[in-house]
């Protein structure tokens, strides 16, 4: 028979949509009633505010959660908090946005000045990194035209989409939404300017992300409508610029690393891809691409070389399939995670 107690137990770790604070603290849960002849709990819930999308979504996770625990049917009733306890919470919130130790996410762009120099695939291994290191990581493939995250992670589900609302996909621990989400088969964008900034606003405004420390965002390449929509769109974000060694690929680079500066984003630092070859058998390295691009291109734009990525397959899992994923013992993911650690120390200063 179910208890009152395994119910408020099932109940207490929910959060309030509205004050991030969880029922318990907020002393939402009202009421509980079980009617054991037929395993029927009823409740009520106290919230910020009633009658919205987030009580429904709030709603369907609390009939989950109590089935899950045996009940047969679930009966639920919300009411708005007493003012007084609105007051407090909101009083602490506001004190707390004010305080250095509060969340916020951050904003990570990955730019760069041409296609080609492995931008995607320093997107999503960085992403990955900062999951690892205990980080909560969304990741948006805003390469609209150019979209490959999917593939690259080894996704095959697609996200859901709950009223107005869509739900992320996750892998590897990164919250991820795509252009190849919503087209089929591999099918051509072939779409005007307007279009594309709708979509990519509906990227940030109507996907359910939760809980963010880092929303990192794959941009197109160079410094076309898309990059420059995005710009406009995030008053404050940082940006990483990744080019190959190769002097022409640094120089086209430090076109979106001056659109960054210009329009008050703060450069993270560069990366550099394809730095070198390393033969397995000798150790001998070979610069494919020349050398010197990365830290040309960081003194140029005032800022530092996050790291210097050689030429390496990462190793393939067939049973868990993800092409472009560095594994955290791989050399290349140890320096991803290196340079992940130097980004969230970065953005603690």
């Amino acid at each position: 028979m179910l208890t009152e107690q395994q119910v408020y137990d099932a109940l207490k770790g929910f959060e309030d949509p509205f004050l991030h604070k969880t029922l318990e603290e907020t002393k939402g849960i009202v009421e509980i009633k079980i009617k054991d002849e037929i395993q029927h709990v009823s409740v009520k819930i106290a919230i910020a505010k009633t009658g919205t999308r987030e009580q429904m979504q709030l709603q369907m996770a609390i009939v989950k959660a109590i089935k899950a625990i045996g009940a047969n049917t679930v009966g639920i009733r919300f009411a708005e908090l007493p003012v007084e306890m609105l007051d407090q919470f909101r009083g602490e919130m506001e004190a707390g946005s004010n305080s250095q130790g509060a969340r916020k996410t951050e904003f990570i762009a990955i730019a760069s000045g041409k296609g080609g120099v492995g931008k995607s695939t320093v997107s999503v291994n960085l992403a990955v990194a900062l999951a690892r290191l205990g980080k909560k990581v969304g990741l948006i493939d805003a390469d609209i035209y150019g979209f490959s995250i999917p593939d690259m992670m080894g996704i095959t589900k697609r996200p859901v989409v709950r009223g107005e609302k869509i739900f992320p996909v996750e892998r590897l621990g990164v919250k991820v939404i795509s252009m190849g989400f919503f087209v089929e088969d591999n099918a051509p964008v072939i779409w005007r300017g307007p279009m594309l900034g709708k979509m990519l606003n509906n990227f940030f405004k109507e996907v359910e992300w939760g809980k963010l420390d880092y929303l990192l965002l794959d941009l197109p390449p160079g410094t076309g409508d898309v990059a420059l929509d995005i710009h406009s769109m995030l008053p404050h974000c940082n940006e990483i610029i990744v080019t190959t060694p190769h002097p022409t690929a640094a120089f086209v680079a430090a076109r979106a690393g001056a659109m960054a500066l210009r329009t008050e984003h703060t450069l993270l630092g560069v990366i550099e891809n394809m730095s070198f070859f390393e033969s397995k058998l000798t150790g001998e390295r070979e610069y494919v691409f020349g050398r010197g691009g990365g830290e040309k291109l960081a003194k140029e734009l005032q800022t530092e070389l996050l790291g210097q990525l050689p030429l390496q397959q990462p190793d393939w899992d067939e049973e868990d399939f993800a092409p472009s994923i560095y594994a955290e013992d791989h050399p290349l993911g140890k320096i991803y995670g290196g340079i992940a650690g130097k980004i969230i120390q970065k953005l603690k200063k």
